[in-house]
């Protein structure tokens, strides 16, 4: 397939994130995020890499913005950190980090790139996490704060959102396996955290939706095809389990649906007894204008006694 099929119409772009692409992580009053306190834990980066410079995009923006102009994109999408912009997580704002954000805005606009701005992209505040982070009582609170200082301080120009990026990824590696920060196991953080991010990404599109006039609001998951490894039911049932953790659990919720049912994943009567969750699916729900997908490969499943609750 060729680009010119895809019609004049159709926004290509690039995107990148804060913490994998920023740098200056401790510059112009930035706080640090839960990925600087992981990385310093023996063992849990290959190499013992840190976040400290990434792709020093930080002071690098101009010339990188140039480079997605020459390259003929349209859109430009990029993460705010939360860090930066409250360094403690909620209450004082940094106006350094918000000016950098704003430059960063202006410039496309100024370049004739579409800035797509991305609220959550994995990265709490570690001020926050000390807390509880993704899975406190709490967290919509914060998030909240975050979101409003950003609605309010680029709304003007920004007009297309996204308000949390694959909330699977970070509740699953980061609260329930983890390997990804701030590398909390089990449950009793899982269960939380999914509820959570399941709240906060509606919470976000109703507040962005209040502040910023005409806007284009959009959240983001990672779904995969799942194919159950043969036509055995022990298969089929376990791809669909596997299919509800991955593609279904937190699209379902914002669609008014509430979490998925099936009888056969005691995992989703946990979550549901867990957080009281009939009581939320008003607040979980929320008209997105428009849902973006990232796809990295498919998946074949096959069942797998020894795995808890999924069993695949």
């Amino acid at each position: 397939m060729q680009a010119k099929q895809f019609g004049n119409d159709f926004l290509w772009g690039v995107a990148i994130s804060a913490l994998q692409n920023e740098g200056g992580y401790n510059t112009d009053g930035r706080g640090l995020s839960i990925w600087e306190a992981f990385a310093r834990r023996q063992g849990k980066i290959k190499g013992g890499d840190k976040p400290y410079n990434a792709c020093d995009f930080y002071y690098r923006y101009k010339d990188d913005l140039l480079l997605v102009k020459a390259l003929g994109f349209k859109v430009f999408r990029f993460s705010v950190s939360w860090s930066r912009i409250l360094p403690e997580g909620i209450g004082r704002t940094n106006k350094e980090g918000i000016a950098f954000y704003n430059k960063v805005i202006d410039e496309c606009l100024q370049l004739g790139l579409v800035p797509y701005v991305t609220l959550y992209h994995w990265d709490i505040p570690q001020a926050l996490e000390k807390e509880g982070g993704w899975a406190s009582h709490q967290l919509l609170k914060w998030f909240g704060r975050f979101v409003t200082v950003c609605a309010e301080e680029f709304g003007d120009r920004v007009k297309d959102w996204i308000v949390i990026n694959e909330p699977m990824g970070f509740t699953s590696l980061g609260y329930m396996i983890g390997k990804h920060a701030p590398g909390k196991i089990g449950l009793d953080y899982f269960l939380p955290a999914v509820h959570n991010a399941a709240m906060a990404q509606a919470e976000g599109g109703r507040i962005l939706r209040h502040l910023v006039a005409k806007a284009h609001i959009g959240t983001s998951f990672s779904c995969s095809e799942v194919i159950p490894n043969s036509t055995r039911e022990v298969d089929v049932q376990a791809a669909n389990r596997a299919d509800i953790l991955l593609n279904r659990l937190f699209i379902e919720p914002s669609l008014g649906m509430g979490y998925p049912q099936d009888a056969n994943f005691a995992f989703l009567d946990k979550l549901m007894l867990h957080n009281k969750a009939w009581k939320y699916k008003d607040r979980m729900a929320f008209d997105f204008d428009f849902i973006g997908i990232q796809n990295y490969f498919a998946l074949t499943v096959k069942h797998n006694a020894l795995i808890p609750y999924l069993q695949a």
